[in-house]
């Protein structure tokens, strides 16, 4: 059987001139609820083209005319494609060499999958698989963004299980040899992108159906990061499909989405452990707490009114994670008073609790890499907030696209 999973795709880059920190921009469902973040890019972009009008921030919804920014965004698309703003590369993979203000260097390899291959569903095995829970109630909003525009831009990072680095590494060492596309300063604190056109993709798509069949657990990829964008995608791909031939089904571009593939043992990705700050929990919270969390690790809780106490947990960081998640969404539907925040760093989840004094803080451990294939190959998904893969200028910044029409 043929591997098609992965496709060398048509990728679109600005055109000479275009002033790169202007057009690059971060994800739109960062800084969701920081106005003041996106009235800054918009100062940055002014008149500039930039990959801003090309999507829907996330911290407008509800405070615009959504219908007509839609509208208005396509409109944009359609322009930069007329008037060749935007510019077909060939196919092609883009080698990405990013750096942040926390990471010397994180590498990047973008590619196009093919959505056949993808489920969010829990139960049906697939090539390419959630990390975390699904919301469908997620999907319709950005399917309506999505279903009239003619190209998309990917700000999904899937994560691929290659201990021996053999791949994106080997590439990186070979830099040279390939065309720099771009090399710029992302705005805003992004750290600076560099990538590298490669043009020979087939033997790079060889080694990874070498590497599927060597970890011999049926999973290529799983979504680290913008899994609702790609279930998204999904959705509309599913929609066009069932009025397609069999022949137009197969080079649809829909079919294909655009995404950054990482290795999961790159040195520069690190997964942050979430915590959890619970809020008006009755006495009987904590007792119940420590009673489901069996384990042979440690970690702890910390209130204002208690201090700090250790308790046990899993020592597996998903099963810990499953556990904490179980019992506080059962917990919350008995206790309609309570109710639970996710902070990503420990001081300040520490601040939280002192802060606000009947709330109780728990301190979750960080998922160890070779945790997170094993768990999900298992046919299990993690619980939402389980991990973050940086801190929010880390997320991928808009700067390539592809064409879905």
């Amino acid at each position: 059987m043929a591997f098609n999973t992965i496709k060398a795709p048509h990728i679109l880059l600005p055109k000479e001139g275009v002033d790169m920190h202007a057009w690059s921009t971060i994800a739109c469902d960062q800084f969701t609820s920081q106005l003041d973040y996106w009235e800054d890019v918009e100062k940055i972009v002014g008149d500039k083209v930039s990959t801003l009008r090309m999507m829907f921030p996330e911290a407008y919804l509800g405070k615009v005319d959504e219908e007509k920014f839609i509208a208005d965004t396509n409109k944009n698309i359609e322009r930069y494609l007329k008037d060749n703003t935007l510019v077909d590369q060939g196919e092609c993979f883009i080698l990405v060499d990013r750096s942040t203000p926390v990471v010397k260097r994180r590498l990047g390899l973008i590619i196009s999958i093919d959505l056949d291959d993808y489920t969010y569903e829990k139960g049906v095995k697939s090539l390419i698989r959630a990390s975390e829970a699904t919301i469908v109630e997620r999907i319709p909003p950005r399917l309506k963004i999505r279903k009239d525009a003619a190209v998309e831009l990917p700000h999904i990072l899937f994560l691929f299980d290659d201990k021996e680095r053999s791949i994106i590494e080997k590439l990186y060492e070979k830099r040279n040899s390939f065309k720099k596309v771009y090399d710029f300063d992302l705005m805003k604190n992004g750290g600076h992108i560099t990538g590298y056109k490669i043009t020979d993709t087939k033997p790079i798509i060889k080694q990874f159906e070498d590497l599927l069949n060597k970890n011999n657990n049926g999973l290529l990829f799983i979504v680290g990061d913008g899994n609702h964008s790609l279930a998204t995608a999904k959705a509309h791909w599913d929609k066009i499909k069932v009025s397609l031939s069999e022949k137009e089904k197969e080079n649809h571009p829909a079919r294909y989405a655009l995404v950054e593939a990482l290795n999961i043992y790159d040195e520069g990705l690190i997964f942050e452990p979430i915590h959890r700050v619970v809020f008006n929990p009755k006495d009987d919270f904590v007792p119940g707490l420590i009673k489901v969390l069996n384990g042979e690790n440690k970690t702890y809780l910390y209130s204002s009114s208690f201090g700090k106490k250790e308790i046990s947990i899993p020592k597996v960081g998903p099963e810990a994670y499953k556990a904490v998640q179980t019992y506080i969404d059962s917990y919350l539907k008995s206790h309609p008073e309570t109710s639970v925040d996710y902070i990503h760093d420990e001081d300040q989840t520490i601040e939280v609790a002192k802060n606000n004094p009947n709330s109780v803080a728990l301190i979750m451990p960080a998922l160890t890499k070779g945790d997170i294939f094993d768990y999900i190959a298992k046919d299990e998904v993690l619980p939402r907030k389980a991990f973050s893969m940086g801190h929010a200028v880390e997320k991928r910044y808009y700067l390539e696209s592809k064409r879905i029409k």
